[in-house]
């Protein structure tokens, strides 16, 4: 039987990497699935992957820095799939940057998106939940959330941000039957690390990071993630196999925070 058939989820950045692993994961047990992103050509082929396999899914452009269109996005799953149960806050960047040498634009930039969208994203999911009876927000930090490292304080801090956020908003609302978990996934193979740029605004990496190497370099389990990975645990955080569950951590990452020396990868 399918995990979490009859529900209603909206996944931000769903278009690729985690983002989309989540929403085909979803969709594929049951639960309808509103996919938003900046990518409209990716988006639409997620959704169009999902039809195909007979789920439901539809594509939203949605920058999840605009409050102004939150409230069209909460209607929009309300409106199409009738309720929503399901807020996986995935939308999210890496800056990577000495702290001495980033720019402020950079550091305003990460924390726009990785922690007021997410703010955002719960804010106005939270009476929509309450109109059904409850529901589960998960919110994607990253082991750099667990721990600090360098060139990653920007993003390690917006990451830490979204950790404690979840506590926070489980303990406001666990009365409404709503539960709140972070995610926090180590090195995945995803096509985020081919768009992470480097120093000031704009620049890039000459070469992308390869995320395999840097498993190999700091991962005991012998592979690198994958974002199936995380989307299988982000899909146990939405079900009932979870449902005693909230205010906490499910770190998915190899073994790297089990000790052992710490990776300098963007995680």
């Amino acid at each position: 039987m399918a995990q979490v058939s009859g529900k209603v989820a909206v996944v931000t950045g769903g278009a690729s990497g985690i983002g989309e692993a989540c929403a085909e994961t979803l969709a594929r047990e049951g639960a309808a699935v509103l996919i938003t992103d900046i990518d409209d050509t990716l988006g639409k082929g997620v959704v169009e992957r999902i039809t195909k396999a007979g789920g439901k899914a539809h594509y939203l452009r949605h920058d999840v820095r605009d409050e102004a269109a939150w409230p069209g996005v909460i209607a929009e799953a309300e409106t199409r799939y009738g309720r929503l149960d399901f807020m996986v806050a995935n939308a999210g960047i890496g800056i990577m940057s000495p702290i001495a040498t980033m720019t402020l634009a950079d550091w305003q930039r990460q924390q726009a998106i990785n922690l007021d969208g997410v703010f955002l994203s719960i804010k106005h999911s939270i009476p929509a939940m309450k109109r059904v009876g409850g529901g589960s927000i998960v919110l994607m930090s990253s082991v750099a959330g667990l721990r600090g490292a360098p060139g990653l304080a920007a993003y390690s801090a917006t990451k830490g941000g979204v950790r404690l956020l979840a506590k926070s908003v489980a303990l406001e609302h666990a009365a409404d039957n709503i539960r709140c978990n972070s995610m926090h996934p180590g090195i995945i193979a995803t096509p985020i690390w081919e768009k992470i740029p480097t120093g000031a605004e704009g620049n890039r990496r000459n070469a992308p990071i390869d995320p395999r190497e840097r498993a190999a370099a700091s991962v005991p389990l012998p592979r690198v993630g994958e974002a199936q990975d995380i989307a299988n645990g982000v899909l146990f955080l939405c079900s009932d196999a979870s449902s005693y569950i909230t205010g906490q951590e499910l770190v998915i990452d190899g073994g790297m925070t089990a000790g052992g020396r710490p990776s300098r990868a963007l995680q």
